[in-house]
């Protein structure tokens, strides 16, 4: 065992070894150490070396001896040594592991950490330094990696606070707007950029053979001009831009040479690069959010340590802006859902709305000029209506939504349609019988659909971005056009649009329809009531007169009461008041037949009580369908001798120097009842010089709220509180004061009054 060492190799000593190696010259472990060893004099000139530090530097001793040991270090360590190696080294006299970078001869950095004492005289002068270097390339190396790791996390930790905050932004956001607020706002911050946008498809960018158009929703930061150069840019390459996943794009000399006009839109605004970030949703690209790189800060989230590297061009950053963009596109699907759920529930209103307000229009008219109202309000800019009628179009209505551009709205309506003008969509739709949706307008179609020069300019003073016109049929019928307008700043009409627009045009046909009949049925009764009634009065020696009628305001304005003043040949006037059962065509009818016999009926200038027994007695034979009241009498204007009697009808008013009274008229029964079994009675009396005598209807004194007995009693006040025996004066007040702009029943007045 004794000739045996300590690793099993025989024949050696360890001790007899190990005992030589300490006996070596000491200089060789100074020489040979594994750390630089060298001395310096108090301005840095090295005065000894040891060989470790010469192989390390590429230097020999006397390369180095007498050179400045700052002068071996890198610039920034060149300043730290003045700064504060030096000045540390006086003051403690001593330093410990300072890190510090020196210059080897082939100009590559060797890092060391540095250990220095400072020897002084017996008065505390400097006089040598002592100091050790130690390689410390490994540690620097693991410091680095360490604080990459640890940046890395950082970084980690910040991208996902972005990512919870965008998305609890995102879910607060209840509108297209407020999303693309959060997505604009959050992803500048994220990248410190210049300025960031969002834009959405308008349109399927899958569909290759339409061009989808680009709209920008949220700007911040970035010009008109960028944003005009990437949509013609992107324009039938949509798809496959989107489809690129995030790109960064560099302003270089391929960007100048395959895209000058974004370039130059680039440098103008002072971008660097643009980063494309796309927004989708399921796999549907809805649009891209652009960000504008210009200076960068140096705290920004996305790493720039490698200056060549661009920004969010790294991994990590492009599955942040790639997370972001698959945010905001479910984000945007649901604020557009409820965008769209809460129009569906507006567009449901607006019909109904529409419904109401149409429904109480009295006239063709007025419908038109309430749904034109209304449309501007709630659906679009600018609608003009058109209606047919037997010379033509007619253009009764056009409204605009901003009030100080209706004079304009009122010029397109002083042009109503022609059917020479084909291309027009109002003119197509009422030709074809279906909607006409213009999606996009440009100048030279506006001006090819204008009927001159200067409704061109209106129409282009109007910027009007889309039409939809919607024919109005009913029965088979063409009633006319509605033309809905929508300009730039609303944007385009969707589908949903055009969907309530047909609606309201199936609801305004029907309406238009209605109130067209309901206007030849009023022009009917007007013309039939017009040639049922007698003439004006004729002009009577000694007398003055005055007939009113008024027709009933619901159903048809024409009505079964009547007057009737005639001169009879021996100078006396032949008075008569009545009333038809019912105020419609019929009443009307039998209004006119009972007239026409009672005017026969006087050539023989019967008494007025003879007059209702032969109508009772012929009643039959005339085949009346209607029974009626009738007041008859006759009148001597020289002396006032009147004559008076009635078939079941209200006695006359008399009224003298203020005083109204009814007078005692017996009445027998209605016209068109069973016979009495004794002939009609007769009251006879003097009308006084200067008194006025009314016959009327009873729908002056009767109404719903009032019996018979309480409206008599309102007609003598009002009668006698009038101020005035002159036929017309009197006429209009008692009407003025009687009956109101609803009336229930048709009334006729007849005034009389004896000139003095």
């Amino acid at each position: 065992m004794s000739g045996t060492d300590p690793i099993g190799n025989p024949g050696h000593d360890p001790r007899a070894q190990l005992g030589r190696l300490l006996e070596e010259d000491p200089a060789d472990l100074y020489e040979n150490a594994p750390m630089g060893y060298l001395s310096t004099l108090p301005d840095g000139r090295i005065v000894k070396v040891n060989r470790t530090f010469c192989a390390w530097t590429g230097r020999t001793p006397g390369e180095l001896i007498g050179t400045r040991f700052q002068d071996l270090l890198s610039v920034g360590g060149r300043v730290f040594h003045e700064t504060h190696l030096a000045p540390l080294l006086r003051m403690q006299g001593a330093v410990r592991e300072i890190a510090l970078d020196v210059v080897r001869v082939d100009g590559s950095l060797l890092p060391c950490l540095l250990n220095a004492v400072e020897l002084r005289d017996d008065d505390g002068a400097p006089v040598l330094v002592r100091a050790t270097l130690f390689e410390a390339t490994a540690r620097r190396r693991y410091e680095r990696e360490l604080l990459a790791a640890q940046r890395a996390a950082e970084e980690s930790e910040a991208r996902s606070r972005t990512v919870q905050r965008v998305v609890s932004d995102l879910a607060a956001a209840m509108s297209v707007d407020d999303v693309a607020r959060v997505i604009v706002e959050r992803s500048r911050a994220v990248l410190h950029a210049a300025g960031a946008a969002l834009v959405l498809v308008e349109g399927n960018p899958a569909n290759a053979g339409s061009v989808p158009a680009l709209r920008p929703v949220r700007v911040e930061g970035l010009p008109e001009a960028l944003l005009q150069a990437l949509r013609e840019a992107a324009s039938g390459q949509l798809t496959l831009e989107l489809a690129q996943g995030v790109r960064i794009v560099p302003l270089d000399d391929r960007m100048r040479s395959v895209q000058p006009a974004v370039a130059a839109a680039m440098a103008d605004a002072g971008l660097t690069a643009l980063v494309i970030v796309p927004v989708s949703a399921d796999s549907r690209r809805l649009g891209a959010l652009v960000l504008g790189i210009g200076g960068m800060g140096e705290n920004e989230l996305i790493n720039l340590d490698q200056p060549d590297v661009l920004p969010g061009s790294a991994p990590a950053d492009v599955d942040l802006l790639r997370t972001l963009g698959r945010q905001a596109g479910q984000a945007l699907e649901r604020a557009r859902l409820q965008e769209e759920t809460a129009r569906q529930a507006q567009r449901a209103a607006f019909l109904l709305e529409a419904a109401r307000l149409l429904a109480e229009a009295a006239d063709v008219t007025e419908t038109v000029e309430r749904l034109a109202t209304l449309a501007v309000e709630r659906l679009a800019d600018l609608c003009v209506i058109d209606l047919v009628s037997e010379q033509g179009f007619t253009r009764p209505a056009a409204r605009h939504r901003d009030p100080r551009l209706q004079h304009l709205a009122d010029e397109v309506r002083d042009r109503p349609l022609t059917t020479r003008r084909d291309s027009h969509p109002s003119v197509r739709a009422l030709r074809e019988g279906r909607t006409q949706w213009v999606r996009s307008l440009d100048p030279d179609f506006v001006s090819s659909i204008a009927s001159d020069d200067r409704h061109a300019e209106v129409a282009q003073s109007l910027d009007l971005a889309g039409i939809v016109a919607v024919p109005l049929i009913a029965d088979g019928r063409r009633l006319g056009v509605v033309t809905l307008c929508a300009d730039r700043r609303r944007g385009a009409f969707t589908e949903a649009d055009v969907e309530v627009a047909e609606q309201l045009g199936l609801q305004v046909a029907l309406v238009v329809a209605k109130a067209q009949r309901y206007e030849l049925d009023v022009l009917t009764s007007h013309t039939l009531q017009a040639n049922l009634l007698p003439p004006e009065p004729p002009e009577l020696p000694g007398l003055t007169t005055a007939v009113r009628y008024l027709a009933a305001t619901h159903g048809v304005e024409v009505g079964g009461d009547f007057y009737d003043v005639v001169r009879l040949p021996n100078d006396h006037v032949a008075l008569a008041v009545g009333d038809v059962v019912g105020h419609d065509i019929t009443a009307a009818a039998t209004m006119g037949q009972l007239n026409s016999v009672y005017r026969a009926l006087l050539v023989d200038r019967p008494a007025p009580s003879a007059i209702i027994d032969r109508l009772q007695a012929s009643w039959s034979l005339l085949g009346l369908q209607r029974m009626a009241t009738a007041l008859f009498a006759s009148l001597d204007p020289a002396t006032g001798q009147l004559r008076i009697a009635s078939a079941g009808h209200l006695p006359p008013l008399l009224l003298t120097e203020g005083h109204a009274e009814l007078l005692p008229v017996t009445p027998s029964r209605m016209l068109g009842a069973p016979p009495a079994p004794a002939p009609a009675l007769e009251w006879a009396g003097v009308l006084p010089a200067g008194a006025t005598l009314l016959l009327f209807t009873d729908g002056l004194v009767e109404s719903r709220s009032a019996d018979l007995d309480e409206g008599l009693s309102h007609l003598l006040a009002a009668a006698a509180g009038a101020g005035t025996s002159d036929p017309d004066e009197l006429c209009d007040r008692l009407l003025a004061d009687l009956t109101g702009a609803h009336r229930a029943d048709d009334i006729a007045l007849l005034a009389l009054t004896r000139l003095a």
